[in-house]
């Protein structure tokens, strides 16, 4: 974490030299886990190292990648255990004897759920460069930072803020190898401004859907404002913009 800039003092920043693997192979919460059925239904998504012993999402076979360990990782963004059938499955399709594996469990509305959340400025980035059909190998190197959202008492609030923190205050740096032309359009294409929804925080989008998640434009998901920098070159593309007074609205300020 780094000093934060404005009214919200506390930043969380992220660095990668691989930011790929270390994005889209393990930090990207791509792992769905499911148990059960009814009120008492158990689902996650799964993040962390562990997604890389498994290799269970078709993004792996595209990111041409697998871990080699005896032990490992997963982060659920749960506010309860999981039941013994998703932790044996998570042994089984890791490889990993029982007492290998370690599971961290952080909700969103908890301080540690949000810092995990916000710590994925930069994988956001990835995701969205992915999406946008953008050569990963192109990828270079990658830094970001937003400010810590704080924390609150209901799911669909903190999901929000969190979501808010990025959409609104994210600042992402990529460092890529390729031609000025492919890098401009990357820059003007992955902030968030760039998608339909854009203008209003992610509460209120998301109650505009019916709260259907999946009606939101996915190209929402990016950081406010990117830079880009083509070390081919030694150009410099920058766009989008941060969003004080829409990151006041979702924080509470």
């Amino acid at each position: 974490m780094t000093a934060g800039k404005g009214r919200w003092p506390i930043a969380v920043s992220v660095s990668a030299s691989d930011p790929v693997l270390a994005c889209l192979a393990s930090q990207y919460a791509g792992w769905s886990l499911a148990h059960g059925d009814g009120p008492t239904k158990f689902q996650a998504l799964g993040s962390g190292p562990a997604r890389a012993l498994a290799v269970k999402e078709p993004l792996f076979q595209e990111l041409g990648y697998r871990d080699q360990a005896d032990a490992t990782c997963l982060v659920l963004e749960v506010d309860r255990e999981p039941p013994p059938e998703v932790v044996q499955k998570v042994v089984h399709d890791c490889g990993v004897a029982p007492e290998r594996l370690t599971i961290v469990l952080a909700p969103t509305h908890s301080l540690a759920g949000m810092v995990q959340i916000v710590a994925r400025v930069l994988e956001v980035a990835l995701h969205k460069v992915h999406a946008l059909g953008f050569p990963l190998d192109a990828i270079v190197d990658g830094a970001g930072s937003a400010p810590l959202a704080p924390p609150a008492p209901d799911f669909l609030t903190a999901m929000g803020r969190s979501n808010d923190a990025i959409l609104f205050a994210g600042a992402v740096q990529l460092y890529v190898r390729c031609e000025d032309g492919a890098a401009e359009r990357l820059a003007d294409q992955l902030p968030c401004v760039a998608s339909r929804d854009y203008g209003k925080t992610f509460g209120a989008i998301f109650k505009e859907y019916g709260y259907d998640f999946y009606k939101i434009d996915p190209m929402l998901f990016a950081p406010a404002l990117v830079v880009v920098t083509n070390v081919s070159s030694g150009r410099t593309f920058r766009a989008g913009a941060l969003n004080d007074e829409l990151l006041a609205q979702s924080f509470g300020g």
